[in-house]
């Protein structure tokens, strides 16, 4: 096929992708299906080729990040069920007090605490946020809102063990130690900018509190309620457009049985030391220190799994046997879509590969490095305007340009990071998260707008900013 064939076809296919979701309300993972079977077609690999290729990059995928992915989200579901987010919220308020809570809050919202299922973590400390912001004083609302805002989306698609994040290692074959490491050299100061720039803006004029607040924030029960009804499409950083989806979580009030629960320290612990033995695997191999012992318990898989077996033990020793039961049923019936729509993801990223764009828009990006990360950032934000899934446009995006890094000697890392920074861009009225936070912490419809879909779009742009010197260093 000619050249132009190739890129009509590609476009073809995820503008239909798109118009599924969008118009027709088809659900993100059987849309990406269709999308990758009409490509296939299109760019004449044959019916039998083309379903091998579909079923592969799945299968790939699965067998990449399906369990990592599981054993953060159960990780969270356990976190969720000890009460250990409410208790966690409370004692970075006593720590850093109300004026610094929206720096120290979105931070770890946006680093330790993204093995918790998005919509749940929001729904969490949502109104914890709120009672803080009373305290924070007449700014202490849009300070809030935008800092959990930033926090919750960066950390989906920046940062290990983000699902997001997983996902665009997975498919772009980076090392997951090396995407934890770099992730964290730019989700830190991102947020750290980003809420400072919002503060700003803030406190010259960019908040009105008589027409972006309302008096009273929907109560958490009604709120609770809708959430048991899913809505749409309930993926990780965005519904279904058109819909505020809703992802099935529910509200706790703290550990099982009114105990106070275990220490703050022994809840977090497991998931700090396996996010610490994935990082020392990365540093040891950028040192030419490893060895057999190091690669097996720095492995990603042997990491979590530690992790996730040290939280479970202390969950079954502060709730018992039935906390236990509780927080793997949720863990498992939240992880399925996500683990579905990543494989699927993996399958439009091998029909893109197989159909030979890689080796075309070589020629456009040859001469420049920076020139890629632009397009990949633009590409992940406009699917993201159109979609309106954090998760989604990243996928997409770096699916369709994952086989232009190998041929330019970018290194794979980079297209992740501008992926998952470009994916940030206007997050708005097509999302869960935009409305979760709009009911929540008592804003209007026009307030947040500015909180949310300002904010993260600055902290979007942000990210890139920072990504393209962080790129000079490869």
């Amino acid at each position: 096929m000619s050249d132009v064939a190739v890129l009509a076809s590609t476009a073809g296919a995820i503008v239909a992708v798109v118009v599924l979701i969008v118009r027709c309300h088809v659900n993100p993972v059987i849309s990406l299906v269709l999308g990758s079977l009409a490509l296939g077609l299109m760019n004449r690999l044959g019916f039998g080729r083309t379903v091998e290729t579909i079923t592969k990059g799945f299968g790939d995928i699965m067998a990449e990040v399906g369990l990592l992915i599981a054993f953060g989200v159960l990780m969270g579901s356990m976190l969720k069920e000890m009460g250990a987010i409410e208790r966690l919220v409370d004692r970075l308020l006593r720590v850093f007090g109300p004026g610094r809570l929206p720096y120290s809050m979105s931070l770890t919202i946006g680093t330790l605490l993204q093995s918790i299922y998005l919509d749940v973590l929001l729904v969490i400390s949502a109104p914890l946020a709120r009672s803080a912001a009373r305290q924070i004083g007449p700014l202490g609302t849009p300070r809030m809102a935008a800092s959990m805002a930033i926090g919750l989306e960066c950390g989906i698609v920046l940062m290990v063990p983000g699902v997001g994040t997983l996902a665009l290692a997975a498919l772009l074959d980076v090392p997951l130690g090396t995407m934890l490491l770099w992730g964290l050299l730019l989700v830190v100061p991102t947020i750290v900018i980003s809420v400072a720039i919002m503060t700003f803006l803030f406190r010259h004029g960019f908040w009105d509190v008589a027409g972006d607040e309302i008096a009273e924030p929907v109560p958490a029960e009604q709120v609770r309620e809708e959430l048991r009804t899913p809505v749409g499409v309930g993926v990780a950083g965005g519904g279904a457009p058109g819909v505020p989806a809703r992802g099935g979580a529910e509200l706790p009030a703290g550990p099982r049985g009114g105990a106070a629960g275990p220490r703050l320290s022994a809840c977090f612990a497991p998931l700090v030391v396996a996010l610490l033995l994935i990082a020392g695997g990365a540093v040891a191999q950028a040192a030419n220190r490893e060895n057999a012992v190091v690669s097996f318990f720095s492995d990603p898989v042997v990491a979590l799994l530690i992790g996730l077996i040290g939280t479970l033990v202390v969950t079954r020793l502060s709730l018992g046997r039935s906390g236990v039961d509780r927080a793997v049923a949720n863990g498992f019936k939240e992880s399925g879509q996500i683990l579905i729509l990543t494989a699927v993801g993996g399958s439009l990223a091998a029909v893109v590969a197989a159909g030979g764009l890689g080796d075309i828009l070589r020629h456009y990006f040859e001469a420049d490095r920076f020139l890629p990360l632009l397009t990949v950032w633009l590409v992940a934000a406009v699917l993201h305007v159109a979609v309106g899934s954090v998760t989604i446009s990243a996928i997409t995006a770096a699916g369709i340009l994952a086989p232009v890094a190998p041929a330019l000697g970018v290194d794979p890392v980079l297209i992740a990071l501008a992926a998952g920074s470009g994916s940030l861009f206007c997050v708005h009225v097509t999302s869960n998260t935009f409305w979760l936070l709009q009911s929540l912490l008592g804003q209007t419809t026009r307030g947040a707008l500015k909180t949310t879909t300002f904010a993260v779009s600055v902290a979007s742009v942000v990210a890139l900013l920072l990504l393209l010197p962080i790129s000079a260093l490869f």
